[in-house]
């Protein structure tokens, strides 16, 4: 892979160089491979069809889970988001030491190992919100909680230049990879002053299937806000919106 230098910027192929874009410039790359109908059938290329199937399991995988969190991601991510998320998932199913390789999935693996992701680099999580919080998973009643007690917004949440409000996010999902479905729920509060005034304690409740078998995650996340003449508006489209998952149980 090569970077393209110049005034004038390649697209298509010439000869046996492909031009193209990306998120980081102009590129251009060799054209070559090994024949897609060997890597499928010749016994020397077993591991790399077993690793291609479990990438793909990995990437459908974090295909439904985004879609579970589709309400708080639309303001909440990253332009690489995805590859990153599938990577973690792959880590996921590399943890499955039950089943053969080529056949490890999401289930037999850790999804715990899920906690802790962040889903907009650009503003994550852990270096947003400081106040205290209480998340919490009940298998039982299906609630998937997050707890706030009251904290001075100013002090305890670093937001963006030209930031006014914010909002608080959550949301629960229960999800069941091997038939691609899911149960969602979440909750946001008001759109609050970014100050110094004590916010009121923050409760919120995403229920889904009670004594539910299947992976079930908690998100939790910041909305930034900008009032210009009495009107919220989302500020820089959301770029620094962080959300994280903060809680995962796999069973």
């Amino acid at each position: 892979m090569a970077r393209q230098k110049g005034i004038i910027k390649l697209k298509g192929t010439i000869g046996d160089i492909t031009f193209y874009k990306t998120q980081d410039g102009h590129l251009a790359r060799e054209k070559g491979g090994i024949d897609a109908s060997r890597i499928a059938s010749d016994p020397a290329f077993q591991r790399t069809r077993e690793n291609g199937s479990e990438f793909g399991r990995a990437g459908k995988a974090g295909k439904i889970l985004r879609t579970s969190l589709r309400a708080l991601l639309l303001n909440s991510a990253d332009g690489r988001m995805v590859s990153r998320l599938t990577q973690a998932m792959v880590k996921v199913i590399q943890a499955d030491v039950t089943s053969l390789r080529g056949l490890r999935n999401v289930i037999d693996g850790e999804a715990e190992l899920l906690a802790g992701f962040e889903f907009n680099i650009r503003g994550k999580l852990g270096t947003s919100l400081f106040a205290p919080f209480v998340g919490a998973i009940d298998r039982v009643s299906g609630d998937i909680t997050v707890d706030i007690d009251p904290f001075i917004p100013a002090n305890m949440i670093a937001a963006p230049t030209g930031t006014t409000h914010f909002k608080i996010i959550s949301a629960g999902a229960e999800i069941d990879f091997e038939a691609e479905t899911f149960v969602e729920a979440h909750s946001e509060t008001a759109i609050l002053p970014w100050d110094g005034v004590a916010t009121v304690v923050i409760n919120q409740v995403n229920a889904v299937t009670p004594n539910s078998t299947k992976p079930l995650f908690l998100a939790l996340g910041v909305e930034f806000y900008q009032e210009v003449n009495g009107q919220m508006y989302a500020l820089k489209n959301g770029a620094y919106n962080p959300l994280a998952l903060v809680q995962v149980s796999g069973l």
